[in-house]
């Protein structure tokens, strides 16, 4: 199919859905569109630990200085209570693979970052990790079990289909 028709296919199935969905009818087309691609989610949790280990320890030392000064300790407890905030900000927000018809992307420095076939030099399956070696500016992508808590099974498995129809050298170990 050409890039317009699809265009018009999903606009389409947009409308239908949407008019089926105030109807309470289940929506078509599966999860979403072809052009959508797959979305593997993860989880961080080791910077929030990080966080708020030193959101205790901040709490901890301004609790003493704060006695020991006879000062007032309203400024350190503002400044814990954002480091716990910003803990689950982090938390709550997933790291993401997506793995359309002819991009990647995921949210890297607060921003969606796209990479299309021509800038994928390899893609490496390790165990527990995945690793996608870009030749475009800025470092290589990778996704991890143990950090973000990726399935990288089926990650590994849906970007060797995304390899081989793309000519993309794929490297396991």
């Amino acid at each position: 199919m050409s890039r317009s028709w699809e265009r018009k296919v999903s606009k389409n199935l947009a409308q239908v859905n949407k008019q089926r969905k105030k109807q309470g009818q289940t929506s078509i087309g599966g999860n979403g569109t072809a052009a959508d691609g797959h979305i593997f989610k993860g989880r961080k949790y080791v910077l929030p630990i990080v966080l708020l280990a030193l959101a205790g320890l901040y709490a901890l030392l301004g609790r003493a200085t704060a006695s020991a000064a006879g000062a007032s300790d309203v400024l350190n407890w503002v400044g814990v209570s954002l480091y716990v905030l910003l803990a689950i900000m982090i938390f709550l927000r997933k790291p993401f693979l997506k793995v359309g018809r002819n991009t990647l992307s995921t949210f890297k420095f607060n921003r969606e970052r796209k990479l299309s076939p021509s800038e994928i030099s390899k893609i490496r399956l390790l165990n527990g990790s995945v690793v996608i070696e870009t030749s475009a500016k800025g470092g290589n992508w990778v996704f991890s079990r143990l950090i973000n808590r990726y399935d990288t099974d089926a990650m590994g498995k849906r970007l060797e289909e995304f390899a081989s129809m793309h000519q993309i050298a794929v490297e396991r170990e």
